[in-house]
């Protein structure tokens, strides 16, 4: 079944079809081309990128030969009489000649135009897993040359045989949870890493030709696939030459994920405490481009000003490091083409650091999509990686920053907070927060580490009893490949449930591993974090400016679901974005701007 028209064509591609007749009937190849800012995906191939690329004349000086009659003047004596002794007399008159003389001259000719590349820089391979984004190219000798920004920063010219051209990458194998109660069913596009046109150039999802071969299943003309009956498919996505398949599977056993709340939540003394609201917190945020004077220079650090236990510095948290400001290049308006500052959630494995990106506002939009981010925190500059996007670090630093981040393609993030990682993998649970908890499947997400690509999508449910009473996560930490733990409000019993998630192949089970008896914050905010803390066998839960210390009861090493303190943090109406832990570290995120505070004290 087809998914769109075959003739629906990108604005990039229709300019750069308009750019293609334009760079055609010019004669003057000098000039760049201009076309719509557009996201390039690398190929494997590597090739030089230089500084500069220009068609220049060339003057050389030219031997010509003219041939011009002269004339010279001879002396010549002439007889004129002879005297009376009979001598002759002469006399010596002039006498006008001429000839032919060769004569030699040098004059500057322009020759043929040639082209001329700038300084080599680097090769393209060193941009793999970078954002790499380019509006104009030039044609030499038939090839484009494009322009390129990496990471937001303007470099140089490389060859579009750096790029993959007309290149589909998908998701090999999605597995579906059997749910007779899932209304939306499984969006294809999802299974989408990328797919380019003949020039390398990032394709809108949109414009992707998907059809679904199966004797059960079928495609939506919105491109959904049902999960309500088991079966199998073959996906296949198509633009122009590029072509890619998936195979996706509705798993049979209509009862995964059937499991029961039967814990009783531990109550709490917890006075009434409430906190501000998201819409009023604060608005300052990192601009697409950045300078001396926007850079951060210095560590935040802010003390808790209230604890449970009426402890005033019972905890701190302490700047390790400031985000770049934007991963794009200016005017990247598309949200394709846009990798925001605003990060959503965060996740540490020893020194790798990932994080969600998504364009400020579209964290609660049902198919949030975005960028993630990793960075080898081995190599990190406290303030400097703010200065990526602009050319105030030199070329030679700005590459060895460079080449310790990756960019993941455009892709389902949810609400961007429930993301954990292992060595290997980051995972992502991506949920609609504003879902209204209803018993539609859950889609988990596992990114290859090694390219950030998507490598495998799940879908599974978690009904306690019956479709009638789902638990929808929208905040998880990955404590290993095969398990999560998940969070869940349960607003009408005014308590938070602690739920365990392990996969077996492709199958889940849950189970309900504790529960406090409390909404924690008493005035309906978001939890803006989650995290389990192995060292101590503690969760944490943040709100805004909240940080509240719980038993997990995993190991036997505090009871589970109760309360073990809480602390309150004066960040200036600056809320938590994520949170993380690492074997004893606890890590949390702030935006306006962003950075990355690790907390002390707290575990004492």
């Amino acid at each position: 079944m087809r998914r769109f028209a075959l003739g629906m064509m990108t604005s990039a591609a229709l300019m750069a079809g308009l750019a293609s007749q334009v760079q055609a009937s010019s004669k003057d190849y000098s000039k760049s081309t201009k076309t719509d800012l557009v996201t390039k995906i690398m190929g494997n191939k590597s090739y030089q990128v230089y500084s500069s690329l220009k068609l220049e004349e060339v003057t050389k000086k030219v031997k010509t030969k003219t041939k011009e009659k002269k004339k010279y003047t001879v002396k010549k004596k002439v007889a004129v009489k002879k005297s009376k002794k009979g001598k002759t007399k002469y006399k010596t008159v002039k006498q006008v000649k001429y000839k032919w003389v060769t004569k030699t001259a040098y004059k500057n000719v322009k020759k043929k135009k040639k082209w001329k590349f700038g300084k080599k820089l680097t090769v393209s391979a060193d941009f793999r897993y970078a954002h790499v984004q380019s509006k104009s190219y030039k044609v030499k000798d038939g090839k484009r040359y494009y322009y390129i920004y990496v990471d937001g920063r303007p470099v140089g010219y490389v060859n579009e045989k750096a790029f993959a051209l007309s290149k589909a990458n998908v998701v090999s194998q999605v597995s579906l949870v059997n749910n007779p109660s899932d209304s939306v069913g499984f969006n294809a596009e999802d299974a989408i890493n990328y797919v380019t046109d003949q020039h390398g150039s990032l394709v809108d999802n949109d414009s992707v030709e998907i059809s679904c071969k199966s004797a059960k299943l079928n495609i939506s003309d919105t491109g959904y696939v049902s999960s309500r009956k088991a079966g199998t498919a073959v996906l296949t996505f198509k633009y122009g030459k590029a072509k890619a398949t998936s195979k996706l599977t509705v798993r049979g056993d209509a009862k995964e994920g059937i499991s029961s709340a039967d814990v009783t939540p531990v109550k709490t003394d917890l006075p009434e405490i409430t906190t501000w609201s998201a819409r009023d917190g604060a608005r300052l945020s990192s601009s697409s481009t950045i300078t001396s004077k926007d850079a951060v220079s210095s560590s935040h650090k802010y003390w808790a000003t209230k604890t449970m236990s009426g402890n005033a510095k019972g905890a701190d948290i302490e700047t390790i490091f400031y985000h770049p400001a934007v991963l794009s290049a200016p005017g990247s308006s598309n949200l394709e083409a846009k990798v925001s500052s605003a990060v959503q959630g965060i996740d540490f494995y020893d020194n790798d650091l990932v994080t969600s990106n998504l364009d400020l506002g579209q964290a609660d939009n049902w198919e949030a999509r975005g960028h993630m981010v990793y960075y080898n925190m081995r190599k990190v500059k406290k303030y400097n990686w703010q200065l990526i996007p602009s050319k105030m670090l030199s070329f030679n630093t700005w590459l060895s920053y460079i080449k310790n981040i990756k960019v993941s393609p455009y892709m389902k993030l949810g609400h961007g907070q429930s993301v954990g990682s292992t060595k290997k993998y980051v995972y992502v649970l991506a949920n609609w927060n504003r879902s209204n908890n209803w018993s539609n499947s859950q889609e988990l997400i596992r990114v290859k580490k090694s390219t950030m690509e998507i490598d495998k999508i799940w879908t599974f449910k978690v009904w306690n009893g019956s479709a009638k009473y789902p638990r929808i996560f929208l905040n998880a930490d990955v404590i290993d490949d095969n398990t999560l733990l998940a969070l869940f409000h349960n607003a009408s019993k005014h308590c938070y449930e602690y739920w365990k998630i392990s996969r077996s192949g492709d199958s889940f089970k849950a189970k309900e591993v504790g529960a406090t008896g409390s909404d924690l914050i008493s005035n309906s905010a978001e939890v803006q974090g989650f995290v389990w803390n192995s060292a101590y066998d503690v969760y944490y839960i943040a709100f805004n400016d909240y940080l509240f210390k719980i038993g997990a009861g995993l190991d036997g090493k505090t009871d589970a679901g109760k309360l073990l303190n809480y602390y309150k943090f004066d960040t200036g109406r600056r809320e938590f974005e994520g949170l993380s832990s690492y074997g004893p570290e606890l890590y949390v995120n702030l935006n306006h701007p962003t950075e990355t505070l690790k907390v002390n004290h707290i575990t004492k």
